[in-house]
This record gives C-alpha cells, sequence and structure tokens, in this order.
C-alpha cells in the first residue's frame, strides 16, 4: 500500500496579503514569506501551501510567495492554491488538501491578529493546527484597527464555515 505525499509531514499555510502594483509582496506579505521560509529550512519535513488569489493590484498572492520562496525551498515542496479570495476559502483549501495527502498537522503563518480565526477555523473543519508566533512591527493604531477587522470577521466565518461544512 502507497502512502499519502504528505504522510507524516507538517504543512505550513502560508495566508495571503496585499500585492504591490509591480509584484513585489507587500511589507506585511514579505513578512509572513519570511517566517513561513524560516520554519521550512528548519524542518524538510515540512511543506509550504500558499494561498492567495489575484488581489486588487499583481499577481496573485500564491505566486508572489511561490517566486519568493523559491531560491531556498525546493519546489517540490511548494503547493498554490491561487483560487482563494478570503481566509474562510483558504482555511478550507487547506484543509482539503491536508487531508488529500495525509498531512499530520498543519502550521498557520499569518499576523497574530488574524491567528485566532484561521485556528478557529481550521478546528471548524477539523484538521489539527498550531500557529508559527511572529512578532509585528507595525504601529498601535494598524494593530487595533486590524484587530478590529477580525473582530468583524469572525460572526460571518462562523456562520458561513458552519454552512460550507454542512454543504460538503
Amino acid at each position: 500500500m502507497t502512502e499519502a505525499p504528505g504522510a507524516g509531514r507538517r504543512l505550513i499555510v502560508l495566508f495571503g496579503a496585499a500585492v504591490c502594483g509591480d509584484g513585489r509582496p507587500s511589507p506585511t506579505l514579505a513578512r509572513r514569506i519570511g517566517y513561513a521560509a524560516t520554519t521550512a529550512e528548519r524542518d524538510v519535513d515540512t511543506d509550504i501551501f500558499c494561498s492567495g488569489g489575484i488581489g486588487r493590484e499583481g499577481p496573485s498572492e500564491a505566486s508572489v510567495m511561490a517566486r519568493a520562496l523559491a531560491p531556498t525551498i525546493a519546489a517540490m515542496r511548494i503547493h498554490l492554491d491561487e483560487a482563494s479570495e478570503d481566509t474562510l476559502q483558504s482555511v478550507a483549501a487547506a484543509a482539503a488538501f491536508a487531508r488529500a495527502r495525509g498531512y499530520a498537522s498543519c502550521l498557520s503563518c499569518t499576523d497574530s491578529y488574524h491567528q485566532p480565526r484561521v485556528l478557529m477555523l481550521f478546528a471548524m473543519f477539523g484538521v489539527k493546527c498550531r500557529p508559527i508566533r511572529f512578532m509585528h512591527d507595525g504601529s498601535t493604531r494598524y494593530q487595533t484597527r486590524m484587530w478590529a477587522r477580525e473582530v468583524a470577521a469572525l460572526p460571518y466565518d462562523v456562520v458561513a464555515g458552519l454552512a460550507f461544512r454542512l454543504r460538503r
């Protein structure tokens, strides 16, 4: 019997953020990419799932992540989800990918203000996930705005996540 490609491996789920008009990652996306790369470099049994579609500018977030990871992470360890347009879709796609490939667990690579909602959604989809913790150097005003955005998104994701699961 053949094992699934991800059997015994961990999957870093790298959540997208804005891409600049010239195709470079925004500072937020660059920070997330850096932490995912550092984590994956330390453990060769860890793959990276880059999730994020085309935003307001440039190419897809996932393709920008993959391009930035390419110098240090083998292409066979990088998996792209260019269809997801929000956190719920990213988690649903990552959970389906992780289950189909038999990954032992997931690591969520996103900012601290985003982690509670991401971890809640992974739990709703029945996937074990832990956060990759890292520092954010943004202003207090930025942090407050992002936390408020997350709180506002939480009720929607609870309802939409449950509905999504019921449809499947």
